[in-house]
Order: structure tokens, then sequence, then C-alpha cells
């Protein structure tokens, strides 16, 4: 509060003095009137002012004489500066809280608005808290009595200490990672480039490693994402110590982190560096109370060899990292042209794959699949085939991967669907009943959510039932389904639709597995049955699956039958169906019609 013997008490009592001496002349009419008036406006001006200064809490002000003398100190000046109104008044004010720098500049700046009357600019300034720190603060000067003998400044400052500190968390937040406190993706790139320009004024070499932790999905949906962040910090401390001052590391992503070393000049060296960046993971995490061995995939770029630009060295170490992943967990790859001009066509030829449903490119083959005792022909596997307008047919083993990695697969998976169901129902109209058409879905159709009912919805719009269309997945697809997936699947089973295992034996390869699956059929794999008349082993494995599959209700199926001796030797198992191309490739819908109304003379492997 402002106290009656203060300055600034005495300057508005000054005024007020004048006021009754002109309320003293001589009186005129209605003088008196005036002369209360003006008094009342003065002391209401007075409460108004004591009021304002008192009722800013974070707005500090201070108000010192012409020789800047603190007289007035409000609560908002205790909080921002830590002096009391008792500690400051009295005190120059340069003395608390302007720091040593600016002292000669604010006595000048003051001294000329007192005797030249040049006012001081508001501007943002940095003054001194009592504890010797910094605070921001937004500063405006203000006059009283400007003219007299006795003029008051008042300060006003405004905290600018919330703003500033927003300022500077996003400033961080916008260069550097907020988990891991390292370089983000944007600063790392510019001062590579900083980096570069050195190298290139020095003649030196550069290396880039690339590093993506192996399974860190499967780490955080093991031990939860708290633990996996800890991983990451973790991870980041040990990279931090094994770092040059000279090299520079980011975590660009989740679980990837990007590394300079300056000074390197040949592939040996990036051997040794990366052998380094691997040791940090020889030592077990401690993750969730227990001890984990983590592996990271490493790609490397060398400038100038593989790049001129950061952005450039970045992505070629981490085409090099994708191709180190394929190798196993722990791998390191150096960068090769031939692996970014593979990535090149692979994007060109996912292009040219999404338009092929609209030009009309697709189409589906099927192939038989034969009594092996009978010969007569069962079932038919559609098999996707795709021909380019402008080029050689492209082989299902390069595009359906590259379907599965764009996402592709599920508009892929549609048009399969649709028209399996389209081709039967136009075989059922012409009288061909007894082949079932089987289709093939992937893992990564089935990931989505309605893929079965999708499935359902199809057979209904083509007027099909449960037993015209069946579903081939491998046995990773349902060893890994949720049970939204099973569940459908078993919706499915109980209508009567085929459900197949595909390419059994090459996944998990449990057999204890098929009791717990809506199945109906297992497909040995073509491996098996190619090495099976030379090998015992692979021999007693099919002889264990024919076995265990009959023993369970389920019908089985030989693929990749190429010659008499196999098909001698699974009749001896008393496998069920075979399929391959002994009997029958696959063929386009118009030569099966061929086929079905005996037109085409049959393999002579079909004869008993």
């Amino acid at each position: 509060m402002i106290g009656r013997n203060s300055r600034v008490q005495r300057w508005l009592t000054h005024h007020l003095g004048w006021v009754r001496r002109w309320s003293s002349r001589e009186p005129r009419e209605g003088w008196h009137d005036d002369v209360e008036r003006v008094r009342r406006q003065y002391l209401e001006s007075e409460q108004r002012f004591r009021a304002l200064l008192e009722s800013l809490p974070k707005v500090a002000v201070q108000g010192y004489d012409r020789d800047r003398r603190v007289i007035y100190w409000n609560e908002a000046s205790t909080r921002l500066y830590g002096y009391s109104a008792e500690q400051a008044e009295g005190h120059l004010l340069e003395e608390l809280i302007i720091p040593h720098f600016m002292r000669e500049g604010v006595i000048e700046a003051h001294r000329a608005w007192v005797q030249e009357g040049r006012e001081i600019p508001a501007s943002e300034l940095e003054l001194r808290h009592r504890s010797g720190e910094l605070v921001s603060v937004f500063s405006h000067h203000v006059m009283l009595g400007e003219h007299t003998e006795d003029p008051l400044m008042f300060c006003v400052d405004v905290d600018l200490s919330d703003q500033k500190r927003a300022h500077r968390d996003l400033a961080f937040a916008t260069r550097f990672d907020h988990l891991t406190h390292l370089p983000n993706r944007q600063t790392f790139e510019a001062e590579l480039d900083e980096m570069l320009e050195t190298c290139r004024r020095r003649g030196s070499g550069l290396a880039v490693l690339y590093l993506d932790i192996d399974h860190f999905v499967e780490i955080n949906d093991a031990v939860g994402y708290e633990q996996g962040d800890w991983l990451l910090v973790e991870l980041s401390r040990r990279l931090r110590q094994e770092q040059r001052a000279t090299d520079l590391l980011s975590r660009v992503s989740s679980d990837e982190f990007v590394m300079a070393f300056p000074g390197v000049e040949k592939e040996a060296h990036i051997v040794r560096l990366a052998a380094k960046v691997q040791e940090v993971f020889q030592t077990p995490f401690v993750v969730d109370g227990g001890e984990r061995m983590i592996t990271a995939s490493l790609g490397a770029s060398r400038y100038p060899d593989h790049g001129a630009s950061a952005r450039e060295l970045i992505r070629n170490a981490d085409v090099a990292k994708n191709r180190a992943k394929l190798d196993g967990r722990g791998s390191l790859q150096l960068f090769q042209q031939t692996f970014h001009d593979e990535l090149v066509r692979q994007h060109r030829l996912a292009e040219r794959l999404e338009r092929a449903i609209d030009k009309r490119e697709l189409s589906l083959h099927y192939q038989p699949q034969v009594s092996a005792v009978s010969g007569r022909i069962e079932n038919l596997e559609a098999l996707l085939r795709w021909t380019p307008a402008d080029g050689p047919p492209v082989s299902p083993a390069e595009f359906i991967p590259l379907a599965e990695r764009s996402g592709l697969i599920h508009r892929l998976g549609d048009w399969v669907m649709e028209e399996a169901c389209r081709q039967q129902a136009a075989w059922r109209a012409a009288g061909f009943t007894e082949s079932r058409i089987d289709i093939n879905l992937s893992g990564r159709q089935v990931s989505r959510a309605d893929v079965l009912e999708r499935f359902e919805a199809c057979l209904a719009r083509h007027g099909l039932g449960a037993r015209d269309i069946g579903i081939e997945l491998t046995e990773n697809v349902l060893i890994t389904a949720d049970s939204r997936i099973l569940e459908g699947l078993r919706r499915l089973y109980h209508r009567g639709v085929r459900i197949a295992i595909d390419d059994f034996g090459t996944g998990y390869s449990s057999l204890s597995y098929l009791k717990h699956f809506p199945v109906t059929a297992i497909k040995i794999d073509r491996t098996f049955v190619r090495d099976a008349p030379g090998q015992p082993e692979d021999r007693a494995i099919m002889e264990a699956t024919v076995f265990i599959g009959h023993r369970l209700g389920l019908e089985v199926v030989a693929e990749g039958v190429e010659n008499e001796e196999q098909l001698t030797l699974i009749r001896e198992m008393h496998c069920d169906l075979v399929q391959g191309y002994y009997f029958f490739r696959p063929m386009p819908a118009f030569d099966i019609e061929r086929l079905l109304v005996g037109l085409v003379t049959t393999s002579p492997g079909l004869s008993g």
C-alpha cells in the first residue's frame, strides 16, 4: 500500500493543496460547487490510482524519485524480483534490479528524461532478481510531475517468464526429441549439411549409420510403452557414451536412430564403427524387471560416394538398413546403388499394379485339385495373374508381396473375391455344379476387421452357398489371429465353408494347433512333396501329417506334384487330393470350362 508519508502521497497532497488554495479565492456564483467537484475528482483519482497499483497481481510497479531511489514497490514487484517493499524503499533502483552491464545506460536514460524530456521507450528487458537470476519483463515507464522540481517515475513491468518458457519449450520441441532429448531429424539434417560443407572444404569423407531396433513393436506389446520408452532412453544414453565430440546422433522415429561420423574414408572403417555401435547391445537391457537382449539392424552410407547432401545420405543409409533387416537380427548392410534402383522399380511397379484393376489387366486362373484315387476333379484353386498391357506377365511371387507391403492387397483381395464369386455363379448357371473354388486370404487381408463379413456378403450378393467358395489361410495367419478373427472363422466353419491351411509345415509346424482352429483341410507344402521320395525325414513328416489330419477328420491335399514317383508315394500315404503340374497347370476360365465338359483330354496321371 502507498503510505501516507510516501513520496507518492506527498505528490498527490501537493496537487490537492493547489485545489484548496484555488478554492480560497474570491467566490463567484456556483464557485463552491465547482471547487467541491474538482476536490472530489482529485480524491477519487487518488483512490483509483492506489487501487490500480495494488490490484495488478502480475504487473510489477516500482516508483522512484528524481535520484532513482525507490519510493513505491507493490506486491507483484516482490514476487517478481524477490525484495519486499521494506527492503526496496530508499535504495537506488539500479542497485536492486538492474544488471551491471545495463546500469550506465539506465542512469543516462533517466537523466535524459528528467533534464531533457526524452522519454524512455517501452521494451523487453532482462532484469535482475534478488537471487542473481535474470527475469524477462516488458517494461514501460511513466513520469508524473514531469515539469516540476519533484518528478516521480514509475516502472510498470509485465512478467514474460511464462511466455519465454513457452517459447523455449516450443523451440526445444521443434529441434529435439521430447523423450531422449536428442536432436530430431530436422536438426540432424541441418547439422549434417553443415558438417558436409566442412568435409567438402577439407576433402574428407563421412559415414552415416541408420539404426533400427529389431522387433521393437513386439517389445512394446509385451512389456508396455512405458518400458519401451525406458529402453529408448537407455539406448540413447549408451550411444551418447560412445559418441565422439565431432559425431552427430539423432532419434529420427520411434525406434530408429541416425549417426554421422566425419573423417571416415573406407568401407573397412564403417564396418569397425558399426561393430563399435553394436557393442552397446552386448549388455542386456533391464526391461520390466528382467534382463532382455536387444539387437538392431544397421545400414550405412558414405560421403561422397552415396550422396552429397544430408537427405541423400540418410535416405540411402535407411535403404541399406531395410535390406539389412531382411538378413536377420543384428545385421549390417552397406548401401549399394542396386538397392535404390530396386526400390524405384518396386515403387513404379506398385503404381502400375494400382492401375491394373481399372485397366482390366488382372485375371484369375484356376488349378484343379483331383482325387488321388479316382482322378476326379474335386475343387479349383483360384490364382491371381497380372498381364500388363504394355509388357510381359508379372509373376505372383513378385507382385503379391509387393501388394502386401504397399497395402494394395486389400483392393486385390476384394477383386479376387468378387471375380471368383462372379465366375462360380456363371458356372453354376451353366450347369457346372460339382467343383468348389477356393480363394487365398493373406495375413494382411485377414488383419482387416471386416474381411470375413465382406466374404459372406459377396457370397450372398452372387447367390452362392457356403459350399461354393472356400478359403485358404497359411498356418501363421491362424496362429497370430486374434479372437475376433477366430470367431469369424468359427462362424464360417459352422455354416459349412471349407477352410484350409495352406503351405502346411512351413510356419510354426505344430500339429497340436490343428485341434484349436476351425479348419476342414490341410495342404502339405510342395517342398515336402518334392523331397519326400529321396529324403526319409520329409517322407516321415508327410506320413505323420496325413495320419494326424485324417484322425482329426481333415481333408489332406498334397501340393506341387510334378512326377509319377511323387504321385505313387502320395497314394501310398492315402492322401485325399492332389494338386500340381503333373495333372494340370493353372488355366484361364475358358480352358476350365472346356475341361469340365470333357473337351480336353485328361493327363495320363489320372488313370488308376
